[in-house]
């Protein structure tokens, strides 16, 4: 905010302020969702599968999103309402957990999507020990691993994040874990026909193979939301640590209320792609919502 504030003396472009009402709306509607998506695979003993664990940890992070932006807001009303001191030792201490919670969400969505896509992998080139090398046991290890990991990233990033040597590492990971998942698109697409035809003979591989590709694709969509909401947060970040005294860069940082938007716009948009694309998802859905009335 200060960056924004400092932004607005070296250039003639307009802050951009979004609503609080949008702020709340936008946020809530994305705890929500995403809440229904947790419900529906946990009472679904169907959706018990590795894929699904999965989705939940996606989830999961768009929730720690949307919660953050909320807390947040909610925190800044107190401050103009004079109830919480903008310098206090409590307030710095609440500023980095509230930090810590923010990149706990970006860090957790990109390792859950990369745990999707290494799934989506496993599931079309070796679909015939699929089984025995994703157990739901194994599943659950990885994110355990996923989010140790990020929980203490989250916080040492939080902590030191005023330093260079914090800041760069961090800004580095989404581009190298999206280049990363990119590559695998590209070797899993490539030799997807290929694979098709070795397993070709088997009675049930065409609508196998038609499942798991359709699998890849709403992975696809998934990370193509996933960048258009978190990329241009991710540049403003860049751009405040590199260059905020820059009038180009100044004048793109007075957007910073939009790209907030749009990153709690990603957790609405998620558990719609899970729920048009899943049939066993939409079928659990209407079981709730039949079973409520």
């Amino acid at each position: 905010e200060n960056i924004s504030d400092f932004s607005l003396n070296i250039t003639d472009c307009t802050q951009v302020v979004v609503p609080e009402e949008v702020f709340f709306t936008v946020a809530a509607a994305g705890i929500l969702e995403n809440l229904l998506v947790l419900i529906a695979v946990v009472r679904n003993k169907n959706l018990h599968l590795p894929m699904y664990i999965f989705i939940c940890s996606l989830a999961i992070s768009d929730m720690l999103g949307s919660l953050y932006k909320t807390l947040e807001n909610i925190f800044i009303i107190l401050c103009k309402m004079g109830y919480l001191t903008r310098r206090g030792d409590f307030e710095k201490k609440l500023d980095d957990a509230m930090d810590s919670m923010f990149i706990l969400s970006l860090l957790g969505s990109i390792f859950s999507l990369l745990a999707i896509a290494a799934d989506r992998y496993i599931t079309i080139f070796y679909a015939l020990r699929y089984h025995n090398i994703m157990t739901l046991r194994r599943a659950l290890a990885i994110l355990a691993i996923i989010w140790t990991f990020c929980a203490g990233s989250s916080i040492a990033i939080a902590l030191f994040s005023y330093e260079a040597a914090t800041v760069i590492p961090f800004t580095i990971l989404f581009p190298l874990m999206m280049f990363f998942i990119l590559c695998l698109y590209v070797h899993m697409f490539l030799l997807a026909r290929s694979h098709a035809k070795k397993i070709a003979s088997l009675p049930t591989s065409t609508v196998h193979q038609r499942t798991n590709m359709k699998g890849a694709i709403t992975l696809t969509i998934f990370l193509g939301v996933f960048l258009c909401c978190w990329a241009p947060f991710v540049l403003h970040i860049l751009l405040a640590r590199f260059c905020p005294h820059n009038p180009y860069c100044a004048c793109y940082m007075s957007i910073f209320h939009v790209n907030g938007t749009l990153i709690m716009c990603n957790a609405i948009i998620d558990p719609m792609i899970f729920a048009f694309r899943s049939p066993e998802l939409r079928s659990t859905f209407k079981k709730m919502f039949c079973c409520a009335r």
